[in-house]
């Protein structure tokens, strides 16, 4: 999904937007989904930010809570990888950052290369800067075939 071409509908980027100021002050992740062969998204997935579980479980290898990272769970891995072989597909995987900005980190890089060399879906990501006072912007961004390039910036809505 070449991100460069998806434009996120007003209405889905105000649930992304509720979602990421209802879990302040941690990060929320979901999805957007829309038809098979068009460019559109027309409906948004809250997925559970695994983050703490994994934390209180190996603090070692998970070294993070959710006040500065998300996981999806295996059971949304698995939505999406259905997804892509059926008629709505996930188009893209948005999360929040808190108190930080809408950028794309390098763990989220690491998080969507999945330890390869490209994407381990064709997606593109929205990140979220979510506030105290609310969710202030998002930018969406795209694989480019060398790294991730943000292709659209959201402003605040209200």
């Amino acid at each position: 999904m070449s991100g460069s071409r998806l434009e996120v509908p007003e209405d889905l980027l105000r649930a992304v937007y509720a979602h990421a100021a209802q879990g302040w002050p941690e990060e929320v992740c979901g999805m957007l989904l829309g038809p098979k062969g068009e460019t559109r998204v027309d409906e948004a997935r809250r997925c559970a930010n695994e983050q703490n579980r994994l934390h209180a479980e190996d603090p070692k290898a998970f070294p993070r809570d959710a006040r500065s990272a998300y996981n999806l769970g295996p059971k949304d891995l698995f939505f999406v990888e259905r997804s892509l072989r059926g008629d709505r597909p996930v188009k893209v995987v948005y999360h929040s950052h808190v108190d930080v900005g809408a950028y794309f980190s390098d763990e989220d890089e690491r998080a969507a290369l999945a330890g390869g060399d490209e994407p381990a879906y064709p997606v593109a990501w929205l990140v979220v800067d979510a506030r105290k006072d609310g969710a202030r912007a998002a930018k969406l961004f795209a694989w480019s075939g060398r790294g991730f390039e943000a292709v659209a910036e959201y402003g605040s809505l209200p």
